[in-house]
């Protein structure tokens, strides 16, 4: 049990480095899944993702501690725990982020990783089914899509954006990311395209590449400062596994940070709290927690036309036959991104996403009827959390604290108020008129501050961008330094969303593929 290179994590990075690293014949490459293989049929069809909810074989199904300023609510955080990650599960919307955000990285002491630095390792993984262009590559592994079937809703959406004199974006990506229009997805034929699907299934059969399944990481064995072992369970029994080059966490933005913890490395007191031997200090981990909150403005619907309620047979029919049909739609097809009265620079600050259905709890609570939603996310959050471990064991979930709405200034809640207040707006137009029904909600109609900062602490929710808690940098907080090497450790390094030191102005999981092919690119220069 002696490779080259052990990966920890089958995700949006992991199995972009298991295909780069075992591209040479003569390097030895470990994969390491806690989940199991991507074989459910949900996961390859897009509109699976309303049927994957609540399948937790797939998803680690995590919770926050109650959070102080949602009414002391535990959020419910799904993370991918399957071949693929949480690009199997998620709602394959293809976004990169702002230039601004990347920038802004090198600026806190990411150093190369700025917008000119990134965006070619962004080309190199995107096969745009458009076509290449100065923003856009073509032959790479994540092939990236427009819509098979939208709902007639989601084009509605875009009516009621004109009317309001917000500009149509035919490409969130290219030159303007402001704007609202149709987001193009990470699928191929009509299927998910996850990175198991684009970048692991190309590799599979690589002899130099080992995939292991179900294996449950307990810990980094860390000797005289390097990192040399990994040993896990696998039905039932302790195995170890020794890495000649280096060992690379890619588990995401909790797991990685649980496993450095769970090795030794980290806060002192946190680990003397479990009877764990510290290997570094580093109190950076599992610090600088950080997520995208969402509101959902909700309308119901006077037409037929959601997809709430719908002929699944025809639909399974249609999507096995010709992949064609709403079997192949990610459901939040359209949407867009917008600047508030608050935004403090040239990048939008609000995001929105169009659901032609209602959405409460993440679709886990079905309400009857028919009706839209709108989900409204603040892009640059100034809240942050923290995570902990809850026990030694590594079956034992941490604890994640992630401190929405906790600004002192307040601001993050202002910016989502405005932004429940433009969703409102949008679906009050004349474009819904023959669709819109009555507000669900908020449902009071009372526009004020107090009532919607009533209701985001009784319903808003995260819309699945955890980031931030190996940060990346050179200060005393950072984790990683800019080759993604952690501080103080040789041979080991994280490679995932975890070590985004902020957010970007988007969804997450691009930027993340991103990290890992110039992390692969890194790693093989030596």
């Amino acid at each position: 049990m002696t490779y080259d290179y052990i990966i920890i994590g089958a995700g949006s990075a992991g199995c972009v480095l298991a295909n780069r690293l075992s591209a040479n014949p003569n390097t030895r490459v470990l994969l390491l899944e806690a989940g199991p293989r991507d074989w459910h049929p949900f996961i390859h069809m897009p509109a699976g993702i309303a049927k994957l909810v609540s399948r937790k074989g797939v998803n680690w199904d995590y919770n926050t501690e109650p959070e102080p300023n949602l009414d002391g609510r535990r959020l419910w955080w799904p993370r991918g725990k399957v071949l693929g990650g949480s690009s199997s599960i998620n709602a394959m919307c293809y976004i990169r982020g702002h230039a601004r955000d990347y920038d802004e990285w090198a600026a806190m002491g990411a150093t190369g990783w700025d917008w000119n630095a990134v965006l070619p390792y962004f080309k190199r993984s995107e096969n745009n089914e458009r076509g290449a262009d100065d923003f856009h590559g073509s032959g790479g592994h994540l092939n990236v899509a427009d819509h098979r079937y939208r709902n007639p809703l989601s084009q509605v959406l875009l009516d009621a954006a004109a009317q309001n004199g917000f500009p149509l974006n035919p490409d969130f990506n290219g030159a303007q990311m402001e704007g609202f229009g149709f987001y193009q997805l990470t699928q191929k034929n009509g299927q998910r395209w996850s990175t198991a699907a684009g970048y692991l299934n190309a590799a599979r059969d690589r002899d130099n590449l080992t995939i292991t399944t179900r294996a449950m990481v307990e810990r980094v064995v860390i000797e005289n400062g390097r990192a040399v072992a990994v040993e896990f369970q696998r039905k039932g029994e302790r195995v170890r596994a020794e890495a000649t080059r280096e060992i690379v966490l890619s588990g995401g933005a909790i797991n990685s940070p649980q496993l450095l913890l769970l090795s030794g490395v980290g806060g002192a007191e946190q680990l003397r709290q479990h009877g764990i031997a510290q290997k570094l200090e580093l109190p950076g981990v599992g610090r600088n927690l950080h997520d995208h909150l969402d509101a959902c403005t909700i309308f119901r619907c006077k037409q037929p036309v959601t997809y709430d309620k719908t002929n699944d047979v025809w639909i399974a029919l249609q999507y096995a036959l010709f992949r064609k049909g709403p079997g192949t739609s990610n459901i939040a097809e359209a949407g867009g991104f917008v600047r508030s009265s608050l935004a403090p620079d040239e990048r939008p600050d609000i995001q929105f996403h169009f659901v032609p259905a209602i959405l409460d709890d993440h679709g886990r609570n079905r309400l009857t009827g028919r009706g839209m939603t709108l989900h409204a996310c603040h892009l640059q959050p100034r809240s942050r959390g923290h995570l902990e471990l809850a026990s030694a064991d590594p079956a034992t979930k941490p604890k994640l604290f992630a401190n929405y709405l906790s600004d002192a200034e307040g601001f993050d809640r202002r910016v989502l108020v405005e932004a429940v207040r433009t969703s409102r707006r949008l679906f009050k137009s004349k474009a819904f008129d023959a669709y819109r029904g009555d507000e669900m909600f908020p449902g009071d109609n009372d526009d004020s501050d107090a009532a919607i900062g009533a209701f985001l602490r009784k319903k808003a929710e995260t819309v699945y961008h955890p980031v931030g808690t190996c940060a990346m940098g050179t200060d005393a907080n950072s984790v990683v330094d800019p080759t993604l090497r952690v501080h103080g450790i040789q041979a080991l390094r994280v490679v995932d969303a975890s070590v985004m030191p902020k957010l970007v102005s988007g969804n997450t999981n691009a930027p993340t593929v991103m990290i890992a092919e110039r992390a692969a690119e890194l790693m093989l220069a030596g």
